[in-house]
């Protein structure tokens, strides 16, 4: 006997842009209750971060889907759990990725929580990834898939959650926005922090972070020039170093906080850029530890394509052997592993 969807509550995750809108459609067109569910995260202090228009467009989309919609504010959730956090990172020298913890402490925890609280069966987002029987997998558009930016989530959240955009790609969503003449059909995808959105990184963080300058020195300790401050830097940065001479580009290849020096490398390819293995810890499964060693592809970025590896357990960390050598390993970051399709997990580069 076939089930019955409308029987099913399902709370979508409304962020105002065009694949949560169109999430949302899709729920509907299968029959399921869905209610819509803004979630404010940040603090506006100018039009940078334009959380307000972005609920307006939410308003707009509920309206002509014609599914009731609420808001919902973390802004001290998100500050104290994920923003404190990456300012702590940026100060001790590391390269958080603020996505990621958004993922694991706002989005799949207490907005999911807040969601079962008005009666949710189910939670929806537009991420792009598959889920079922509690796995995480690739979506159908491989140049569109987030399950990097979703490794931390468990089975037991996974089997509480749905990603309708799993079997599309990028082109059919916006085709099926513009068909139902969504005001979001045609809205640009954001990119970077959010929370920084299209300003400068080094400005906004200089609000929070004061400047300590310091030496830029190259791998024989001669200084080439002054830097803000370590947090305001990564590993691989050529833009913004204001470092001349002759030769190839500079790029930061390590960060010495004892000393608040930053070393300095000429070319991208730099041998002291390439490594190949690394330490990992704050490990992450999906469902049970694997099996060691194992034998998967990874990625230390979410723009890379994936990467032959061997991992094994030391204690609480994973070192991970890379068959060729990886360029700006960064510590911080996320290495996330899969197999195939499935995303087994992950871990944070040390």
């Amino acid at each position: 006997m076939a089930s019955d969807n409308s029987l099913t509550t399902v709370v979508v995750g409304m962020s105002g842009g065009v694949d949560s809108s169109v999430a949302a459609y899709l729920l509907k067109q299968d029959g399921y209750k869905v209610i819509g569910l803004f979630m404010k995260n940040w603090d506006e202090e100018d039009d940078e971060c334009p959380a307000a228009k972005d609920y307006q467009d939410v308003i707009a989309v509920c309206s002509m889907l014609d599914i009731p919609y609420y808001t919902i504010n973390f802004v001290d959730e998100y500050y104290d759990h994920v923003f404190a956090d990456f300012l702590e990172g940026l100060k001790m020298g590391i390269t958080p990725n603020p996505d990621i913890f958004c993922n694991k402490e706002i989005k799949f925890k207490v907005f999911l929580d807040k969601a079962k609280e008005i009666g949710a069966d189910y939670l929806a987002t537009g991420h792009w990834a598959k889920t079922g029987e509690g796995l995480l997998e690739k979506c159908s558009d491989d140049n569109k898939d987030q399950t990097y930016f979703l490794y931390t989530l468990k089975s037991k959240q996974l089997k509480q959650v749905m990603f309708p955009l799993a079997n599309l790609n990028k082109s059919r969503v916006r085709e099926i926005a513009k068909e139902l003449n969504l005001i979001t059909h045609d809205k640009k995808d954001s990119t970077g922090i959010c929370f920084i959105g299209k300003r400068k990184f080094k400005d906004f963080i200089a609000k929070f972070i004061q400047k300590e300058k310091g030496n830029f020195v190259d791998e024989n300790g001669k200084i080439l020039g002054m830097h803000d401050g370590i947090a305001f830097y990564t590993i691989g940065q050529r833009k913004g170093l204001q470092v001349g001479g002759p030769g190839e580009a500079w790029y930061v290849a390590a960060k010495e906080t004892s000393k608040n020096e930053i070393l300095l490398v000429q070319g991208e390819n730099h041998p002291m850029l390439l490594h190949d293995d690394l330490i990992a810890s704050s490990i992450t499964w999906v469902s049970e530890p694997p099996v060691f060693p194992l034998d998967c592809t990874a990625k230390i970025r979410y723009r890379q394509d994936e990467q032959a590896c061997t991992v094994t357990q030391l204690d609480d960390k994973l070192h991970v052997k890379f068959a060729s050598a990886q360029r700006a390993v960064t510590p911080g970051q996320s290495i996330v592993f899969y197999k195939e399709n499935l995303c087994l997990g992950g871990a944070i580069i040390n």
